[in-house]
């Protein structure tokens, strides 16, 4: 089945979890990613969130697949900071393969920070945030 980030959004945290679980890792992207926030699915404020985040905070990720990092568009004016490492390694949520976008390295204001992402369409991954190792919010990279 192909995935929109319209979709996403209207998934329960059970429906995403299983997505994830459920799809390949896919190759580390490359290129500019605008992002989507995935904070309270499956809840009426679902987009209304990923909007505000969208327009004040998060915008995406910029990738250099060659290099192995990636920098995220922040603010509203799409500031690249905020650098992390990418590379491929068993996920936290259950244990396969995905692509770590990995902070603890590159950022003293995301240190404890590790993004975990796997490709559920062409051009699109789904992802986990964690803060140490508690989940946070997941999120959406439409290439």
């Amino acid at each position: 089945m192909a995935y929109d980030v319209a979709q996403l959004l209207t998934m329960s945290q059970a429906q995403l979890d299983e997505l994830f679980t459920k799809s390949a890792t896919g190759e580390i992207p490359n290129g500019e990613a605008d992002g989507t926030a995935i904070v309270a699915p499956g809840t009426k404020y679902t987009g209304e969130i990923a909007q505000f985040i969208n327009h004040f905070a998060w915008q995406g990720k910029v990738f250099d697949a060659k290099k192995g990092v990636l920098k995220n568009r922040i603010l509203p004016f799409g500031l690249n900071a905020i650098i992390a490492k990418v590379y491929k390694t068993p996920s936290w949520l259950d244990k396969k393969e995905c692509i770590v976008l990995d902070y603890s390295e590159t950022s003293f204001v995301a240190q404890w920070i590790r993004d975990e992402i796997r490709q559920i369409g062409p051009g699109l991954y789904l992802g986990k945030v964690y803060w140490d190792k508690k989940r946070l919010i997941d999120f959406a990279l439409k290439f």
